[in-house]
């Protein structure tokens, strides 16, 4: 990612939260419901480059797999329903929020990588010589 600009003038985590610029904070920076636009309709920050891979996934993943286990089992030492009141509750549960915090995490993740400057290097090279330089 090429950042055009220093330090963001908004804090990445309020950029993040509401899915804007990471620059500016005003324009938005999904175009549907998770494909990055390629620039920002306020400021023109070319955001093509700008990937969070999978880091958001995984720590939804882990945060909500815990947060819906616990509830299940407060559910069942409480209520004890049936089984299918499981069956019917919880993949709902997880799917809505998947979708409803994957957005945010994605947009602050790309606002974090922003304001600390990462980039992507391209390739790596494998070094032949080792450690201690060419020979």
């Amino acid at each position: 990612m090429s950042w055009e600009t220093s330090q963001p003038a908004v804090s990445p985590y309020r950029a993040g939260l509401s899915c804007r610029c990471p620059r500016c904070g005003q324009g938005a920076l999904f175009k549907g419901l998770l494909e990055v636009r390629p620039t920002c309709q306020a400021c023109g920050l070319d955001l093509s480059k700008a990937d969070s891979g999978d880091g958001p996934a995984v720590f939804i993943i882990l945060i909500l797999g815990a947060v819906v286990v616990l509830l299940a089992l407060l559910l069942e030492s409480l209520v004890g329903p049936a089984l299918w009141v499981h069956m019917a509750i919880w993949p709902v549960v997880i799917v809505a929020g998947s979708i409803w915090m994957l957005r945010p995490a994605k947009a602050m993740l790309i606002a974090l990588q922003f304001k600390n400057k990462a980039e992507d290097t391209g390739h790596l090279e494998r070094d032949e010589a080792g450690p201690g330089g060419p020979r």
